[in-house]
C-alpha cells in the first residue's frame, strides 16, 4: 500500500461541537473516551468469538494506558478487534459515523454491551494533543497493519505499517497547554474516576513494592478497575457483607456503614442497573449531596446528579448505570432527556417501595434507624408529591418520650384530648427537650403529648403536614402558655382585678431594657404554673427558622427575636407582689389620681360645652386650646403613673428574680445578667 493523503470528511454541522469544544466541558474527558473506545474494540472481539465469527483467543483481553513523559506521549493500547485501512477510512475519517453504531445494528442482541454511540469520542484526543497517531491491525486473516496520522487539522496520512498483534494503539503527542496529562498521578486519578468499573481490565504501569527502603516495580500489571462491579451481578448471589465491601470501594474515605441498600435491576421499559445506599444523614445536606455516581455501560458519566434525579435522592449514595443515559452530552441535556426522567421516576418508586418493605417486615429495626433516615424521608416528602403519597404510610412521628407513631397512629392517640374549642387538632411539639423542659412538663401535666421535631427540615415539614392533615395546627410548646396553646371553653378566672393586672404588667415592664424585644402581658393560669413565663410567637419564630434555612424571605430573617413575658396573675407570688404594689405606691398614686380626677372633671365639662357647636369652626379657639392642654396633662400624668410602677419594679429584687428565672428556663440568661442573677439569689437566700 502506498502512502495516502486526503481530507477528513467533515461538515460544518458535525464538526462544530469539536471546533468550539462544547462537546465536553472538561478536556480530561478525552481519556474516558479513548479508553472506552478501546474497551469497545475488546467487547466487539468477544462478541464475534461467541458468534463464531472469530476463532482465535479472546479471553486475555486488556487495555493498556502507557505514559512516556520523556517523549511527551500517552498511548491507549488494546488487543481487540482492530481496523483495516478501509475501516479507518470509514470510521476515523468520516466524523460522527460511528463503528459502534454499525456494530450495534448487527449485534444488538449480543450480551456484551458496546459503549460508544456517537463516533465523536476519538476526536476528543485533539483537545489535548498536537498530533495523534493510530497504529492498528484488524483481527481478520491476512490483514495488514496501517498507521494513521493527523496534526489536528482536516489533513491526514494513512500508510502501511508493521504491527505483529491485532488491536489498536492510539498515540497522543500531548501539547504544551495540556502538560498535566503527562503526570502519572493525574492519569491515575482520571482512570480511577472514569474507568474504575469498565468491563475489560485496564492496566496502567506495573504494581510496585517497597524493597530496601525504596519503591520498586514488579512485573505484574497494575489493574486499576473492577471489571465485574457488584451492580452487574444478580442480587440473589450477593451477601450483605459484599454490599458493604462495595460501599467501601465506592467511598474509601467514608468510615460509616450505610443503613441499607436497594439493588436496581430493570430491563423494561428501559435498561437500568445499580445499587443505592442509604447513608446516615444528620444535618449537613451539602456534604452528603451528589454522591450518586451515574454510569453508562460501566463508563462514568457524572457524580453531579442534582437536577437529573429528584433533589432528595441526591442524599443517597451509590451507582446508577443505564445505556439509555446519553454519555457525551451536557448535563442540561440530561435533565431534559425523556429516558432520564423515566428513570428518575422509577428510582423514586423503588426507594419508596424498599422503605415500605423494611417498615412492614421489621418495624422495630426501622424505628431504630429512623433518626438517621428521617432527614432523607422528610426531604422527599416536602419536595416530591408522589413520594409523599407513598411515604405517608411508613413515615414516623417521634414524641419526647422516644415513642414512634405513624401519622394515623398519632392522630388516634391525641384526638380525644388535644382538640381546641374550634375542633382543630393541635399537635404540640418541642425542638429541644432540655431547653423546653418546663413547657413540656406543663403540657404533660394536662395529659397532652408533645412531639420532638428537632430536625433541620422540620419547620418546612410542619407546613407540609398542616396542609395535608386538614383541620389541625402544629404549635411549639413554648409559643404561649399551655392554656392558650389548646384553648378550651373553660377559662380560669384571675384573682386580681383588671386594674391590678395592668399595674403588675407595668411593674415587670420596668425591669426590661428598652433595646430588648420583650413585651409584657398577663394571663390567669393555675396557681401551680410558673409565676412568669416567656414565650415566642409560633408564626414569627417559624418564619425566622425557615428563613435561616433559606426557605423564607430576608424580611423575617432580619427581624429581631420577639418574646412575650406572661405574668401569671393567679400565682401566690404575683398576688403577694400586687398587694405590695398597692401599699408601696399608694401615696404617689393618690397624688396623681387626685390631679387626674380634677383634670378629667374639667375636660368632661369642656367636652360637653363644645358639643353644642355644630361645626369645628364655630368652637371657640380658647376652649379648643384648653382642651388640647388638658389632654396633654392627662397623658403626662398617666405616663408619670406608669413610671411609678416601673420604678417600683426596678427596686424590687423579687421582680428581677422572677423575670430572670423565666429567662433562665429558656436559656436566655447570659453574661452579666446571669452573674447578677446568681449574686441576687445568694442575697435572697440569706434573708
Amino acid at each position: 500500500m502506498t502512502q495516502k493523503t486526503g481530507n477528513i470528511g467533515v461538515t460544518t454541522e458535525n464538526i462544530f461541537p469539536i471546533i468550539k469544544k462544547f462537546l465536553y466541558s472538561d478536556h480530561e474527558i478525552f481519556l474516558r473516551e479513548l479508553v472506552s473506545n478501546a474497551v469497545d474494540a475488546s467487547q466487539k472481539l468477544k462478541t464475534l468469538a461467541i458468534s463464531g465469527e472469530f476463532n482465535g483467543e479472546a479471553d486475555n483481553l486488556k487495555v493498556q494506558v502507557i505514559l512516556d513523559k520523556e517523549n511527551k506521549t500517552l498511548t491507549i493500547r488494546d488487543n481487540g478487534i482492530g481496523m483495516t485501512a478501509e475501516e479507518v477510512e470509514k470510521y476515523i475519517n468520516q466524523i460522527a459515523f460511528s463503528s459502534a453504531g454499525d456494530f450495534l445494528d448487527k449485534y444488538k442482541n449480543a450480551e456484551n454491551a458496546i459503549i460508544g454511540h456517537f463516533g465523536l469520542g476519538f476526536y476528543s484526543s485533539f483537545m489535548v494533543s498536537e498530533k495523534v497517531e493510530i497504529l492498528t491491525k484488524s483481527f481478520k486473516e491476512n490483514s495488514k497493519a496501517v498507521k494513521w496520522e493527523c496534526n489536528g487539522d482536516p489533513e491526514y496520512s494513512l500508510t502501511e505499517a508493521e504491527k505483529e498483534d491485532r488491536g489498536t494503539d492510539v498515540i497522543l503527542h500531548i501539547d504544551e497547554e495540556s502538560a498535566e496529562f503527562l503526570e502519572k498521578h493525574r492519569i491515575q486519578e482520571l482512570l480511577s474516576r472514569y474507568c474504575k468499573f469498565l468491563p475489560v481490565e485496564i492496566a496502567f504501569g506495573k504494581k510496585t513494592t517497597w524493597k530496601d527502603g525504596k519503591e520498586e516495580e514488579t512485573g505484574e500489571d497494575n489493574i486499576i478497575n473492577n471489571p465485574k462491579p457488584l451492580w452487574k451481578q444478580k442480587p440473589a448471589d450477593l451477601t450483605e457483607d459484599e454490599y458493604k465491601n462495595f460501599y467501601r470501594e465506592l467511598y474509601p474515605s467514608n468510615f460509616e456503614e450505610p443503613l441499607f441498600n436497594i439493588h436496581l435491576n430493570v430491563d423494561y421499559p428501559f435498561n437500568l442497573t445499580g445499587v443505592l445506599y442509604f447513608p446516615k444523614i444528620k444535618s449537613n445536606l451539602d456534604i452528603n449531596r451528589n454522591k450518586i455516581q451515574l454510569y453508562c455501560n460501566q463508563v462514568f458519566v457524572t457524580d453531579s446528579v442534582e437536577g437529573i434525579v429528584p433533589e432528595f435522592l441526591t442524599l443517597l449514595h451509590g451507582v446508577i448505570d443505564s445505556p439509555d443515559i446519553p454519555l457525551n452530552v451536557s448535563r442540561s441535556y440530561l435533565q431534559s432527556d425523556s429516558n432520564v426522567k423515566k428513570i428518575s421516576g422509577h428510582i423514586t418508586k423503588k426507594v419508596a417501595d424498599r422503605l415500605a418493605e423494611i417498615f412492614k417486615d421489621n418495624r422495630d429495626e426501622f424505628q431504630k434507624k429512623w433518626d438517621d433516615l428521617k432527614m432523607f424521608i422528610v426531604y422527599g416528602m416536602i419536595s416530591d408529591e408522589k413520594f409523599y403519597e407513598r411515604a405517608e404510610k411508613f413515615a414516623l412521628l417521634k414524641n419526647t418520650d422516644n415513642e414512634y407513631f405513624t401519622f394515623e397512629e398519632y392522630k388516634t392517640k391525641i384526638e380525644a384530648n388535644q382538640k381546641d374549642k374550634n375542633n382543630h387538632l393541635i399537635y404540640l411539639y418541642a425542638t429541644n427537650t432540655e431547653d423546653q423542659y418546663s413547657y413540656i412538663k406543663a403540657a404533660k401535666n394536662k395529659e397532652y403529648d408533645v412531639l420532638l421535631l428537632d430536625g433541620q427540615l422540620d419547620m418546612h415539614f410542619i407546613n407540609t403536614l398542616e396542609s395535608k392533615f386538614g383541620e389541625c395546627r402544629f404549635v411549639r410548646v413554648d409559643s404561649d402558655i399551655i392554656e392558650n396553646l389548646i384553648k378550651k371553653e373553660e377559662k380560669i378566672e384571675s384573682v386580681l382585678s383588671e386594674k391590678e393586672q395592668e399595674n403588675v404588667k407595668w411593674v415587670f415592664q420596668g425591669i426590661i431594657p428598652e433595646e430588648k424585644s420583650y413585651w409584657v402581658t398577663s394571663d390567669s393560669m393555675s396557681e401551680n404554673d410558673m409565676p412568669v413565663i416567656i414565650t415566642r410567637d409560633e408564626f414569627m419564630r417559624r418564619m425566622k427558622d425557615m428563613s435561616a434555612m433559606g426557605g423564607g424571605t430576608g424580611f423575617y430573617r432580619d427581624l429581631p427575636d420577639d418574646y412575650k413575658v406572661v405574668v401569671n396573675t393567679n400565682h401566690p407570688l404575683i398576688v403577694d407582689l400586687s398587694s405590695k404594689i398597692e401599699k408601696k405606691t399608694m401615696s404617689k398614686r393618690l397624688e396623681i389620681d387626685s390631679q387626674l380626677e380634677e383634670i378629667k372633671k374639667e375636660k368632661t365639662e369642656l367636652d360637653n360645652k363644645l358639643k353644642d357647636f355644630k361645626t369645628e369652626d364655630e368652637k371657640p379657639l380658647e376652649d379648643k386650646n384648653r382642651l388640647e392642654e388638658l389632654e396633654n396633662k392627662l397623658s403626662t400624668l398617666e405616663e408619670d403613673k406608669i413610671g411609678i410602677y416601673k420604678g417600683f419594679g426596678k427596686n424590687q429584687k423579687i421582680v428581677s428574680q422572677l423575670f430572670d428565672l423565666a429567662l433562665l428556663s429558656n436559656n436566655l440568661l447570659k453574661g452579666e445578667s446571669l452573674s447578677n442573677f446568681v449574686s441576687r439569689s445568694v442575697e435572697l437566700l440569706k434573708k
